[in-house]
């Protein structure tokens, strides 16, 4: 019989504890995957964010530069309106984001290449060393 605030049987039959531990790893399993929350600063205003990797210290970072963008360009702005310096900050961080994905693929292609290069070099040497 349940108490009713346990979710838990006070008389437990083997199958029973099976089922308490699955419940359990899938609890944890839960709460991992919906992360940690954290409250962060942006622009003077409060946010409570959820660390879905589990890394707060990332979401700290992340949140500090954000605040950070958006304080720059708040300086030059027309306006002083914090959604439209959030569209702003939002705008550069993509700019910057397109930017290192595209010379990530430039540089992953350059090493692809190089690495094609190189094995038909290597199998070319094989060949002649075997002949």
């Amino acid at each position: 019989m349940r108490s009713p605030n346990s979710k838990w049987k006070l008389n437990r039959s083997a199958d029973d504890e099976e089922v308490v531990e699955r419940n359990l790893m899938q609890d944890r399993r839960n709460t991992e995957s919906q992360g940690q929350s954290v409250n962060v600063r942006i622009y003077n205003q409060t946010y409570a964010i959820r660390a879905s990797d589990g890394n707060v210290e990332r979401t700290l970072r992340l949140a500090a530069m954000v605040d950070e963008r958006m304080r720059e360009i708040s300086k030059s702005a027309l306006t002083s309106d914090s959604l439209r310096l959030a569209v702003l900050a939002a705008l550069h961080i993509a700019d910057e984001l397109e930017k290192a994905k595209s010379k990530y693929e430039d540089l992953n292609q350059k090493l692809l290449n190089g690495s094609n290069e190189y094995a038909a070099l290597l199998d070319q040497l094989l060949k002649d060393y075997r002949h």
